[in-house]
């Protein structure tokens, strides 16, 4: 499997949730998708409102020959400062999470292992307005190898199902 029919199987299982976009994606991602979520808890009636949240995500997708360090460090800049971008903190932003998903050839071991160790974290107003979390997951494609950082964790089963899929 090459890394644009990982794409091309990947998809289909965020276009139920999210807003995703292929066209008009400024490089170097393939895709795009956002989600948003707003919830409110009230008494009896809508106008008698405890509190409300508001969750957003923004997933930027890569597709890469191969990944090499450098490269890792540009994605990961551009996805982390491309989702910032998006957040607007108030007093019922619940979090802003970004997420970078790179499907490449070939990956190096040694990028591999960088991978875990990525992590970015923003709070906004100590908290009280919010906070936004980094995910990251690469997947060789030529072997079904993937390497998540901690925050990434709970995407290994999606990626098992599209390695699966052969």
């Amino acid at each position: 499997m090459t890394a644009n029919e990982a794409l091309e199987r990947l998809l289909p299982s965020y276009i139920r949730y999210y807003d995703v976009f292929r066209e008009n994606v400024e490089p170097p991602f393939a895709a795009e998708a956002r989600f948003h979520s707003h919830g409110e808890t009230y008494v009896l009636v809508k106008s008698a409102r405890i509190s409300e949240a508001d969750s957003h995500e923004y997933v930027y997708f890569a597709v890469e020959q191969e990944l090499t360090a450098a490269r890792l460090d540009e994605l990961d800049a551009a996805a982390w400062e491309r989702g910032l971008s998006y957040v607007k903190p108030h007093s019922a932003h619940r979090n802003s999470d970004v997420t970078l998903i790179i499907l490449a050839d070939h990956i190096d071991p040694a990028v591999m292992a960088a991978v875990k160790k990525r992590k970015h974290y923003q709070s906004y107003r100590y908290g009280l307005q919010g906070w936004s979390n980094f995910r990251l997951v690469a997947l060789e494609t030529s072997s079904g190898t993937l390497a998540c950082n901690r925050q990434g964790q709970d995407l290994k089963k999606l990626f098992r199902n599209i390695s699966n899929q052969r």
